[in-house]
């Protein structure tokens, strides 16, 4: 019960930040662009509570973290009016690719907060232990939502900018996918757990976290010398 609820203390904070400057970032990114809606909404603010989303930012990626499975989850999100962007087509690319970039960004403060505390973190007892395991998991956890979020399924980020990268003559036709969006997305995520034989994150998400992972704990050792 001890490790998981200092588990459950490390991972809900970077998940609260990871969340909310994704959010953040997709509505700054509009209103530089000519949509002001999240702003005038004051969703621009960094306050956890204008973003959390009881369900997506608390409960399932607690219950996911008591499971042993993917720690993942989602705020209420920004809302952006892509007609209202200067370029509607090619804005609408930068608002999406916004958050998982500011997640990549993230994962680099982290990198470089956990190598400038290295070389203090040995030898010295138990709080140092939990400061490393709280950025190495600020680290993993925004690599792993950039990922996520840049999937070409609908709603996801990613499938913003697919539609974006698309002739305007197909366009239409990959649009026509975003009412089943979510039901494919909670049907990946079920197989991962009825069939994880399948190893589905395995194949899919996991390489490329790993990869980015891997660079990042690279910088933090090449920091810490």
């Amino acid at each position: 019960m001890i490790e998981t609820l200092t588990l459950a203390a490390i991972l809900i904070p970077c998940l609260i930040i990871a969340i909310v400057f994704h959010e953040v970032a997709h509505g700054y990114a509009a209103w530089k662009l000519g949509d002001p809606t999240a702003k005038g909404l004051n969703r621009l603010s960094l306050n956890p509570i204008r973003h959390i989303d009881p369900v997506g930012t608390l409960l399932v990626p607690g219950m996911l973290a008591l499971a042993g499975g993917p720690i993942f989850g989602w705020a209420k999100p920004v809302p952006v009016m892509q007609n209202r962007l200067d370029n509607p087509r090619y804005g609408m690319m930068v608002v999406a690719a916004a958050g998982p970039g500011t997640n990549f960004v993230l994962a680099a403060v982290g990198a470089i907060a956990l190598g400038i505390a290295m070389p203090y973190l040995d030898g010295t007892p138990a709080a140092p232990g939990f400061v490393a395991q709280g950025l190495f998991y600020f680290i993993l956890i925004n690599v792993f939502l950039g990922v996520f979020n840049l999937l070409p399924i609908p709603p996801f980020d990613g499938s913003h900018i697919v539609e974006g990268l698309l002739p305007r003559s197909v366009v239409h036709h990959y649009a026509r996918l975003r009412p089943y969006g979510m039901l494919l997305f909670v049907g990946l995520i079920a197989l991962t757990w009825l069939a994880p034989e399948l190893g589905i994150f395995e194949k899919t998400i996991m390489p490329p976290v790993n990869w980015a992972l891997e660079k990042y704990l690279g910088l933090a050792e090449a920091i810490a010398g």
